[in-house]
């Protein structure tokens, strides 16, 4: 049984989501003229498990959330090459997702301590 329900659980995934964001498109932007350097993405799994239904059939079988962590995984851009030096992070597309990544995090920062406030306001009875 959990005390508050999944509201708590599910803000504390998304947050951390968010810091494993932030902490790639950091490492991007870093390794913006490292020679060789892919990108990284981080990306939600588990909404991607729903989708394409699949399901082990044996117990030998690999699991299909190898690599996961949370429910969110971190993949390597390949296959694409912006700079002469075989780099391929694009400082434009970086620096946009970090501007969306921070805004999405203030935002469950938000939710989060509207849900504490309302747990302090039933605790005092109420009362502000």
């Amino acid at each position: 049984m959990q005390l508050f329900g999944d509201t708590f659980h599910v803000l504390e995934n998304s947050l951390n989501y968010a810091s494993e964001k932030n902490r790639a498109i950091s490492n991007n932007i870093s390794n913006v003229d490292t020679p060789g350097y892919k990108a990284k993405d981080v990306s939600f799994g588990k909404m991607l498990e729903g989708e394409l239904q699949a399901t082990r059939t044996n117990a030998r079988h690999l699991p299909f959330n190898q690599g996961e962590r949370n429910g969110f995984r971190t993949t390597v851009r390949s296959g694409t090459t912006y700079n002469h030096n075989g780099n391929n992070v694009d400082i434009d597309k970086e620096m946009t997702e970090l501007a969306n990544n921070q805004i999405y995090y203030q935002a469950l920062v938000d939710r989060i301590s509207g849900k504490f406030r309302s747990l302090e306001s039933v605790i005092k009875g109420g009362s502000a």
